[in-house]
This record gives structure tokens, sequence and C-alpha cells, in this order.
């Protein structure tokens, strides 16, 4: 089984930044894609940024320019770099891995942490 154990949230002021981590763990041979979500209290879930080993770097509009994510497909770990954060981040950001097993993809996620952002 794959755990995903994610880090680096908390409370920070407007635009400032904070680096979420997250590491996947277990009997992973191929990771075919790794990323973030947020879900904000009365919105739905959304995809922040992803890293797809087939198609490169994906990212909402609202955080282009400001987040950027990277991975270590060594250490199957993903990495979210927020910059110039605003109060519209805050949100719970959930960390999910897409990866191959039995010759199907399946869908893996980690706990989410929070993210505050104040005025």
């Amino acid at each position: 089984q794959v755990q995903l154990v994610e880090s680096g949230g908390g409370l920070v002021q407007a635009g400032g930044s904070l680096r979420l981590t997250c590491a996947a763990s277990g009997s992973i041979f191929s990771i075919l894609a790794m990323g973030w979500y947020r879900q904000a209290p009365g919105k739905q879930r959304e995809l922040v940024a992803s890293l797809d080993n087939r198609d490169g770097t994906n990212y909402a509009d609202s955080v282009k320019g400001r987040f950027t994510i990277s991975g270590d497909n060594a250490k199957a770990t993903v990495y979210l770099q927020m910059n110039s954060l605003k109060p519209e981040d805050t949100a719970v950001y959930t960390c999910a891995a897409e990866i191959l097993y039995s010759g199907s993809p399946r869908d893996y996620w980690g706990q989410g942490i929070q993210v505050t952002v104040s005025t």
C-alpha cells in the first residue's frame, strides 16, 4: 500500500510564502502523476497544481505565477512552493498521487494540511 505524508502547512501573513512537501512511501514502481488539491469552506475541491510525468506541469489559473510545483521521482516526493500568498489561498491542501498498479492507475490521497493566510 502507498502512503502520502504532507508537511509544510501553517499560518502565514498575506504576501508571505510557504512550501508544501508530499512524500510517498510504499510499493511504488510507477508514478504517473502527483499534485495538490485544495478545498476552502463553502467551495468545491479544486486542483491547484500537478506534475504529470506524461504531460508536465499544470496550474489553476488563480495560482499561476505565484505557485511552483516540482518533484523528485527518486524520492517519490513533490513540492509546492507558494509565494505571494493571498487570503483566498486559505484552504485545506491535500496531496494526491496516481500510481500504476497491476496495469491500472490508482489514486492515493494524503490526509490534508491546513494553510491559512491572514490579512
